[in-house]
């Protein structure tokens, strides 16, 4: 049932539940925001608005995990088994999502 079918097993279209249950929020934004997020949406690069905020929240979740990383990273000082490491992730574009 929590999978997203009824107890005869029949599907009833919710596949999302076995990745876990989602939490509706209210969020206020800017009208420019706004207005960007429609944007988005029209031009067909991603389905609804709020795909468009949970890719943001990612986006920033990652940007906060890095920014620790290299805070730790930097405290400990040099380390020569990272050097090749440091040198082949420099040169790496990251990925736009």
């Amino acid at each position: 049932m929590g999978d997203g079918t009824d107890r005869g097993g029949t599907n009833l279209g919710f596949s999302w539940y076995h990745i876990g249950m989602s939490k509706q929020i209210a969020v206020r934004l800017p009208e420019g925001l706004l207005d960007f997020v429609d944007q988005v949406v029209s031009d067909g690069m991603a389905p609804s608005r709020a795909s468009v905020v949970v890719r943001a929240l990612e986006r920033e979740q990652r940007r906060q995990v890095a920014a620790r990383d290299i805070e730790i990273l930097t405290s400990v000082g040099d380390d020569p088994d990272m050097d090749s490491l440091v040198k082949h992730v420099a040169g790496m574009s990251p990925p736009v999502d």
